[in-house]
């Protein structure tokens, strides 16, 4: 990074005024009742905490990591290593929370765990400058590539509207579970970058769903036989525009901020509201949230679940 977009970044880590948000956790108000009481939670939010913290705040409300890895299992972390960027400028998921997620992971009794990503700019530039390589090794997990074909196999997809086949990575199709952990930020074509999204990068041919209507393939590709285990979703710094993969810090904003949950759709739908307070997004703009919900893969109606709001 330039000296002068690390200092950019610096200035931008603590102001929260570039941020239209006077209460963060209103968008996941309830109007029904008791839905926010009792263990476990069906999505959980965090705000104002480290990475760290956060999740470890979020992960015990949702009943602790053993109940989705057992001991055993093989697990891939599927973080955002999409590009070639420093944390500092959001276009990758958080390093800390990628490892804290497979500490939890091995103190849960996985027998491994794989972190892998399909990137768009060089894989070992991204591998590197993200920190998720450095960080997930030094906690225990295998890093793997991801760029070339031989590391795909195909699975059909017969849920699906537009994608009726894919490609996808070796890696997690052996695993047991899988856990995604999508950074929160801006993206030019599908309007959001989220946990549905994320699943790009765990395909082999991306251009198929450019070509073949976007937002129809990122939902087609989600309902593939299986599903994360958890959806964990890196709000701590914002890419609030020209995602996906920014310009400079001037795109960044640092709310600090967790959504967690297994179901993708409502997941995505929370983050989708969060960022709205900070850059305007509609959710009837991110058409990959309703055509989601539309393939009964989870669902937009965040009253029909348990929620539990923290601040830090």
């Amino acid at each position: 990074m330039e000296r002068r977009e690390f200092l950019k970044a610096i200035a931008l880590a603590g102001v929260a005024a570039t941020i239209k948000i006077s209460n963060p956790l209103s968008v996941l108000a309830q109007s029904g009742q008791n839905l926010t009481t009792g263990l476990p939670y069906d999505l959980v939010a965090v705000m104002g905490g480290e990475p760290v913290e956060m999740f470890r705040r979020a992960i015990t409300e949702m009943g602790g990591m053993e109940k989705f890895v057992k001991a055993g299992q093989k697990v891939v972390v599927k973080p955002n290593i999409g590009w070639d960027k420093t944390p500092e400028l959001a276009g990758n998921t958080n390093p800390d929370l990628v490892a804290e997620i497979i500490r939890q992971c091995f103190a849960a009794g996985a027998k491994e765990v794989v972190v892998f990503d399909h990137t768009c700019d060089d894989w070992r530039k991204c591998y590197k400058n993200s920190g998720i390589e450095e960080a997930a090794e030094a906690a225990g997990a295998k890093v793997v590539p991801a760029h070339e074909e031989s590391y795909y196999r195909e699975i059909e997809l017969p849920r699906a509207k537009n994608l009726k086949k894919a490609k996808v990575h070796n890696a997690l199709l052996d695993s047991d579970v899988w856990i995604n952990v999508p950074i929160l930020k801006n993206h030019g074509g599908a309007k959001m970058t989220i946990s549905m999204k994320n699943h790009m990068g765990i395909v082999w041919d991306r251009g198929f769903f450019h070509k073949n209507d976007l937002q129809q393939c990122i939902a087609d590709i989600c309902t593939l036989e299986k599903p994360a285990v958890l959806n964990i979703v890196d709000a701590y710094r914002v890419m609030k525009t020209n995602g996906p993969r920014g310009k400079s810090a001037a795109d960044v904003v640092n709310p600090k901020g967790l959504f967690i949950s297994t179901d993708i759709v409502a997941v995505d739908t929370a983050a989708t509201k969060f960022f709205n307070q900070i850059e305007s997004m509609p959710l009837e703009v991110v058409g990959h949230l309703a055509k989601g919900e539309e393939l009964s893969i989870g669902t937009m109606d965040i009253d029909k679940l348990k929620v539990k709001r923290i601040r830090i």
